[in-house]
Formats: structure tokens, C-alpha cells, sequence
């Protein structure tokens, strides 16, 4: 069962405010709204007059779809360097189709955009679309719009970092720009340069409010070069103390973790504050470990610091959600903890080599329920999988005191530090690591290795991945690669998901292409310029997909019993036939001594002969009597035992043969129980469909209804409304009143002209009679006119206010 409601469409009307909320908008004049299905919008469609999108200049993948994870897709146009806002609908008549409405909305920057662009994602709330690019990096307002222009809205556009990333004077590249995902207005940016910082764009868009300097090494240390260059950076999941996280990947396959990391201003639910506060008191309560009481205690003091409400109102009250205040310690930096390494129970765990499959070029964190997973591609065409073995927790480097940038009040703006890996954690870092360590002592948390999968790539070291996560199953991974689009299924998991502890009962991730774009090699261009996973509330999901022909790719994925993990038989275990046998406890019918046969006749050595030997001697006598002797002993007590068994056994097997019987009996009544559960249960699902059928078409006959697309009242609607509610109750009966007192002035005047006329042609006795001029006639008859005119003008608006009040009443209800 599915609902289609029309979502009203942003407001044209020129405003340079930002709003944080779409407002409402009409179609264009001449244009009618269509729906179509979205593969076949004119957008995407050679017919409708779209070129193709330029091909890249370089093998990094692009991807210019993005969501808002409600009812709008936006697609970024590279030859008219515009962004076109489609709003869609998930298909009621058909799962298999996105409807997406025609024409689309053009949005394009108020300010020249010198770069391609290769990437686009929007904020949390879809107020803001970052635009990043290997020369340039903005974000559009999507309702900050400064002018509207031929059906086009002109949105407001600001460069980020432009004196850092893009100066000539540095050579300061871009590896990964993402949005914060408890922050509408915090970006996370990682360079060449070996720094993470964080821009707040309402505070400043050139200088980073947090800066950490990344020395994975330290300094003297004879390594190679690929270990301390940064690759790729994600932030932690709401899990934990992974929300204050940001995993750090560098090109040898090697994972950083810096903890906490937490944007000024961002918001958090209480009661995952709580529970992670709650946890570091307990801890500290019951440990007698000096150290881990230590990093307990600054964890706790860097919680209170930064949600003062934690320890102000211990119970919460009324509270949903806190936001985090500025603060750093002033004499203890954020450790750079890892490099995290694999977890052994006595086997060595598989490894990638990074000579032989390349270097790392991404990498994804993944919050399954209650584990968090780590994904990392590698150049040659292998995902490695692995999951945290244990929690994160914060840890500080004392002795290194940050930078800090106050203003006047000593209010905290930004902060910058220089995050390292000492001696004494390097030196816990040992191949073999054991679950059972101490916590709190600031070693970083191993990893469980999972499974290595080869997506089988044709090259070797050429391919550019990228990962994303299916917004309704957090177990399937999609991966966007040279040669087209792969899902792989995770089918368990280390903690949750493992049959009787037995590593063999496993089952290893399922790997199937979804889209291939049959390039020969992996080192050709991509053929995808835009990907997207996206799922609605009744359980479907789609992913669509962009060629830079401008061809859409639209396919529904499976959901339901996805994760359903076969049948595993265990073969220590006996048959379920052998164990009900035993619980009978029936008897033998025949003994197993007798199933071995009779014994085998061994003649003495010391005999003589036989042909030798006459029948009548002496010794052939005695030499036959011996072979009598020993053929009774044998055959003869072999063959009369046989014989007391069958005899003897026939109750037995009567009783067997009824026991067989009677369990055949049951077998055959626990049928025919279910096959009348069966028929009941099918005329419970043919009432459910018919139910169904019949609830569907009360809803297409309540979509009939009068008052169904009626839609409430906006806030200027409304003021409106009570405007002309006070004009009528106050201002309309003052002025009839008006119009009334005048009307009456008006007639007493002209009786009071008329006799005074009246009493100047009467007065002829010898006086000279006093004539009105008739300048001051015609003034007076002009006013007269006047009033007139205006009384009826004002009759006029009168009705129209009335007629406008009623139509307004009549819409309301």
C-alpha cells in the first residue's frame, strides 16, 4: 500500500535570505507539471534536446547525483554548469518505478565557477549542495537565492578555502571533502599537506575553525614515503565514542584514529551522551589502574567542559539533544591512535600486500547495529573488510599544548594541534593481540578481520573505487569502480553472527555486479559519472545510475530475505533418525556374533595327511572323530543358536513392526493436520488480499474526495486572513458608519441650502437681496459629485471584501 502526496516545490520569489526549509513554489507560466519515470525525463533523454556531459580529464571518478533522503534528486550539469532540481515520487502503481516530475528547477551560482566540477553532496538538512573539484571548492545556497532569470534561480555560491587549497603560490591538493554529519554547516576537508581541517561556514569561509596536523610517525623515523600520505578520511557513525571520531586511511592500507573530534556548535541526542558519560564514572569508580583512571578522568572533565548540561542535570529532564560548546585542552593534544592492526587467535590473518595489489584509495566506515565495519579498496581491484574488535575511546598526548584562536571574552574560535603516534603506543602495536587487554590505557582498538574480497577487475593497478552504503540494509556495500557497479553482502557479523563459535560455519560475503559498463580495462575511464542508492519507507530500494551520455539507469534491489543465512549441517552431529533409534532403545533381532558367521575351523599342524592315513587305522579313526568333534563345535552349535533366535524373536519383531506402524500412523494424521492448516492458511491470505484489494480502493475513492488536496494555511496566508478578519470587524463598520454620517450631513446641507433660498426670495421689502456667487454654486455641486463618487467606490469595496471573506471561509473549511 502506498501514498502519493504532491510535495510543493521551493519558492521563486527573490530573497537573500538563507532559509534553512524549502518554501513553496509554482510551476512556471506555460508549463504543466508531469510525471514521468525518472530513466525517462527529458533531462536524461537524447530527445529532449540534453548534451552529453563532458567525459573526465583524469580517471578519478565522479559522481554528480545527489539526494536530500526525501522527495529530491539533484543533478549536476557540467555543460551548462548548472544544478537541475528534480523532485520525485516513489511508483504507486508499480515498485519498479521512480516517477520524477517534468520540467525540472535550474539553479545556477551567482558567481563564475572556474573548475569542473567532480563531486556534489548535500548537508543534512538540503539547505546547502557542496560543489568540490580537483582546482575549486563551493557551496550553493539551494534557498539563499539572490535573483531569479528566465525561469532560473540565481542561488548564492561561496568558495571554501581559496587562500589555503587553490593559491598558485602552493601545490595543496584536495583528498576528501565531506559534510559533518551532525552539522548543517561543518565540512571536513583532507589535503596533500598531511592537515584535517574543519570549515564552519557560518563563522568564516577561508579560515578552518579546527586544524590537526597528521604525524602518523615520528619524526627521525626511517619509513617509506606511502605511509604517511593520507589517502582518504570518514567520519564515525552514532555509535559510541565513533560519533567524536575520524578514521584516517593513508596509501599503504594503514588506519588512523583521531578522538574526539567534535565541530563547535554541532548537536548530539542526550541519552548517547549520557550513556557514554555514565560508562566513563563507572569505570573510573571501579578501576584501580592509574592510568586508565587518568584517561578516564580527562575524558570525563573534556564531556563536562563541552556538555556542561551533563553534569548539571545528571537526569536529563526535558532535554532531546545538546550542542557542543568550544573547548580544547590547553595543555594536552589529540593522539593520533594507530596504526590499528589485526586481531590473532593463534592464525595469521590474510593479508594484502601493498607492492603486489597496488595502494589504497578509499575507504568507508560502516555501522552495522552495533559493529562498526572498515572498508578499504585497493588500486588492484580487493576490498578489505574488517570490523573494530573493540570500542574507541578518546586519548591526549600531554605536553603538547594546542594552538588556540579566542576573541576579546576568551572565547574559543578555532584550534589547531599537532596530532602524533608516540613510542609507548607504537610499541603495544605486535601482530598477535589479545581481546582480553585493559581498556582506558589509550592503546587503539585491533581489528577483526572479515573477509577480502576480489572484485576480479580486469588490470592490475589502475582501478579508481569508491564505496557507498544502501540506505535500508547497512549490511550491503555498494561499489562504483572503473568497470561499473558491484553489491556485496555482508551475511554476518564477528560478534552476533557466528554458529557455535566455529570459524568454518561462516559465510563469506556474496559479491554481484549490478550495473557493468564492459570496459576492456581498469585503467580506462569510468563510463559512470553519477550513482545513488535510494530507498523509501515501505521497504524498497533502487539505485540509479548516470553515464556522461545522459543515459539513466534505474533498477530495483532486493531486499527481503537478502540476509538469510542457508542451512548449515553440522557433521559432528548425528542424524536426527540415529538419535530418536536410541531414544526408543529398540533390541537387536540377531546378535552381531551371529552376523560375524561361524568360527573358522583350524585344523591342528600336528595332522597327519588324509590320503595317507587309512579309514580303517587306528589314526584315521581318530582323525575323523576330531573333525566331528570340531564341525559340532562350530556349524552345528552356530546353526541350533540361529535357529532359538529366529524362534524366539518373533515377538520382538511384531513389536517393532507395530512400533513402525504407529509412528506411520502419526506421520501420516501430523499430515493432514497440516494440510488443513494449509487451506486455512490459504483462505486467510486470499481474505488478507481481498482485504487488501478493497483498502486500495477506498483510497483511490477517498483521493476523489473534495477536501483531500486541501492544503492548510501558510503563516502569510494566515495573517492575511486575520487581517481582513479585523478590516471586517473593526474597519468595514467604521467606515459604513462613515459613508452613513456623510450621506446624512450631505442631505442636511442640501435642505439647509434649499431654505435658504427659500427666506432670500421672501426678504424683497426694500432691501438689496445677497445672491450666492456662483463660483461657490459650482465648488459645492463639484463636492457633492465627489462624495457621491466616493460612496460609491467605497459600496464597491465593500462587496468585493465580503465576497473575498466568504470564497476564503468556504477554502478554509
Amino acid at each position: 500500500m502506498r501514498f502519493n502526496f504532491d510535495l510543493p516545490e521551493p519558492n521563486d520569489s527573490g530573497d537573500s535570505r538563507q532559509s534553512l526549509t524549502p518554501p513553496s513554489t509554482s510551476t512556471p507560466k506555460g508549463e504543466q507539471l508531469q510525471w514521468l519515470p525518472l530513466q525517462n525525463h527529458p533531462l536524461f533523454s537524447s530527445a529532449g534536446g540534453g548534451s552529453p556531459s563532458p567525459s573526465p580529464s583524469s580517471k578519478t571518478l565522479t559522481n554528480l547525483l545527489a539526494w536530500d533522503a526525501d522527495s529530491r534528486l539533484y543533478f549536476w550539469d557540467s555543460q551548462n554548469h548548472c544544478l537541475h532540481r528534480i523532485s520525485i515520487q516513489f511508483g504507486e502503481a508499480d515498485a519498479t518505478y521512480i516517477l520524477a516530475a517534468s520540467p525540472s528547477k535550474v539553479l545556477e551560482a551567482d558567481v563564475q565557477l572556474n573548475y569542473e566540477v567532480q563531486k556534489i553532496a548535500i548537508n543534512k538538512n538540503g539547505s546547502a549542495m557542496l560543489l568540490s573539484g580537483l582546482e575549486g571548492i563551493c557551496v550553493m545556497y539551494l534557498y539563499g537565492r539572490t535573483s531569479i532569470k528566465e525561469n532560473t534561480i540565481i542561488c548564492r555560491t561561496v568558495k571554501i578555502g581559496s587562500g589555503i587549497y587553490f593559491d598558485k603560490r602552493n601545490l595543496i591538493r584536495t583528498l576528501q571533502v565531506s559534510w559533518h554529519p551532525c552539522s548543517d554547516t561543518h565540512l571536513g576537508i583532507l589535503s596533500s599537506d598531511s592537515i584535517f581541517r574543519i570549515f564552519n561556514l557560518s563563522m568564516s569561509l577561508q579560515q578552518p575553525e579546527q586544524e590537526y596536523y597528521l604525524q602518523p610517525v615520528e619524526p627521525g623515523s626511517s619509513v617509506r614515503a606511502s605511509s604517511i600520505c593520507p589517502v582518504d578520511f570518514s567520519f564515525g557513525g552514532n555509535h559510541l565514542w565513533d560519533r567524536f571520531s575520524v578514521f584516517i586511511l593513508f596509501s599503504d592500507g594503514s588506519i588512523y584514529v583521531l578522538c574526539p573530534v567534535i565541530p563547535f556548535g554541532s548537536v548530539y541526542k542526550w541519552e548517547a551522551l549520557l550513556e557514554i558519560y555514565n560508562d566513563a564514572n563507572t569505570f573510573r569508580s571501579k578501576s584501580t589502574n592509574s592510568k586508565a583512571i587518568s584517561n578516564t578522568n580527562m575524558a570525563i572533565s573534556w564531556l563536562e567542559a563541552t556538555f556542561p548540561e551533563l553534569a548539571q542535570q545528571a537526569e536529563g529532564g526535558n532535554l532531546f539533544a545538546l550542542k557542543a560548546r568550544p573547548y580544547a585542552f590547553i595543555d594536552s593534544s589529540t593522539l593520533l591512535q594507530g596504526p590499528l592492526c589485526n586481531l590473532s587467535h593463534g592464525e595469521k590473518p590474510q593479508v594484502l600486500d601493498a607492492e603486489s595489489e597496488g595502494r589504497a584509495v578509499s575507504f568507508l566506515y560502516n555501522l552495522v547495529g552495533k559493529d562498526s565495519i572498515l572498508v578499504i579498496a585497493w588500486s588492484g581491484g580487493q576490498l578489505q573488510i574488517d570490523a573494530l574488535a573493540d570500542e574507541i575511546q578518546p586519548v591526549w598526548k600531554s605536553g603538547s599544548p594546542p594552538r588556540l584562536f579566542v576573541d576579546s571574552c576568551d572565547h574559543i574560535l578555532g584550534v589547531a594541534m599537532i596530532c602524533e603516534s608516540f613510542s609507548s603506543v607504537l610499541s603495544y602495536l605486535k601482530p598477535d593481540i589479545s581481546l582480553d587487554r585493559a581498556i582506558w590505557l589509550g592503546h587503539p582498538a585491533p581489528l577483526l578481520r572479515l573477509a577480502i574480497v576480489d572484485l576480479a577487475l580486469p588490470g592490475k593497478g589502475g582501478s579508481y573505487i569508491s564505496m557507498s552504503v544502501d540506505p535500508l540494509i547497512p549490511a550491503r556495500i555498494y561499489c562504483l569502480h572503473n568497470v561499473g557497479i558491484d553489491s556485496i553482502v555482508l551475511h554476518f557479523l564477528p560478534f552476533t553472527n557466528q554458529a557455535n563459535g566455529k570459524e568454518g560455519t561462516r559465510r563469506s560475503p556474496s559479491v554481484h555486479p549490478v550495473i557493468s559498463t564492459c570496459q576492456g580495462e581498469s585503467s580506462s575511464p569510468p563510463s559512470l559519472c553519477g550513482f545513488l542508492a535510494l530507498a523509501d519507507s515501505f521497504g524498497d530500494s533502487w539505485i540509479v545510475g548516470l553515464t556522461f551520455s545522459r543515459e539513466c539507469i534505474v533498477l530495483e534491489m532486493e531486499t527481503w530475505n537478502l540476509l538469510l543465512s542457508p542451512l548449515i549441517v553440522d557433521t559432528d552431529k548425528k542424524p536426527a533418525l540415529e538419535e530418536e533409534a536410541k531414544d526408543t532403545d529398540i533390541p537387536t533381532i540377531i546378535s552381531k556374533q551371529l552376523l560375524s558367521g561361524p568360527k573358522v575351523v583350524l585344523l591342528p599342524p600336528s595332522s597327519p595327511n588324509l590320503r595317507s592315513v587309512a579309514a580303517d587305522s587306528i589314526e584315521g579313526r581318530s582323525t575323523l572323530h576330531q573333525y566331528f568333534k570340531l564341525f559340532h563345535e562350530n556349524y552345528m552349535e552356530y546353526a541350533h543358536k540361529v535357529y532359538f533366535e529366529l524362534h524366539h524373536h518373533a515377538p520382538q519383531v511384531k513389536k517393532i513392526i507395530d512400533g513402525q506402524h504407529s509412528r506411520l500412523q502419526k506421520a501420516q494424521q501430523k499430515l493432514l493436520e497440516v494440510e488443513v492448516k494449509q487451506e486455512k492458511l490459504e483462505a486467510h491470505t486470499t481474505n488478507a488480499v481481498q482485504h487488501h484489494n478493497d483498502l486500495e480502493l477506498r483510497l483511490l475513492k477517498l483521493r476523489n474526495l473534495p477536501g483531500l488536496h486541501k492544503k492548510p494555511l501558510s503563516k502569510a496566508e494566515r495573517d492575511f486572513k486575520s487581517e481582513l478578519d479585523r478590516f471586517n470587524g473593526v474597519e468595514l463598520d467604521a467606515l459604513r458608519s462613515a459613508i452613513e454620517a456623510l450621506d446624512a450631513r450631505l442631505k442636511r446641507l442640501a435642505h439647509s441650502s434649499q431654505a435658504n433660498l427659500l427666506n432670500q426670495h421672501s426678504q424683497m421689502s426694500g432691501r438689496r437681496i445677497n445672491y450666492i456667487p456662483k463660483g461657490e454654486i459650482s465648488q459645492l455641486k463639484s463636492s457633492l459629485e465627489k462624495l457621491s463618487l466616493l460612496n460609491t467606490e467605497n459600496t464597491k469595496k465593500a462587496k468585493l471584501i465580503e465576497s473575498a471573506l466568504r470564497s476564503r471561509d468556504i477554502s478554509s473549511k
